[in-house]
């Protein structure tokens, strides 16, 4: 039973993103603003998306075999899901 001044708790990390994985977006806000792409994986827990060619940084991958030399790659990072509208 609950007290005067208790609350149930919510769940943590439960939200209700209207965004899923396989939407097409447009970016709202931010440096990529006005680009479209396509989401590749919803990240709920964290309310943030990853969107193909949208908010890339590059990663520095170290050689695998001696003699071979290291590359740099391009990855896409998280954007928050609010600066992001679902177009259809």
């Amino acid at each position: 039973m609950l007290g005067l001044g208790d609350s149930p708790k919510p769940s943590i990390g439960a939200t209700n993103m209207k965004i899923k994985k396989g939407d097409n977006i447009k970016v709202i806000t931010g440096k990529d603003k006005g680009k479209k792409g396509k989401v590749v994986s919803a990240l709920i827990s964290q309310n943030k998306v990853i969107v193909e060619g949208i908010n890339m940084m590059k990663k520095h991958q170290r050689p695998r075999k001696s003699g071979e030399k290291g590359t740099k790659i391009d990855v896409a990072m998280p954007i928050h899901v609010s600066n992001v509208k679902k177009i259809d």
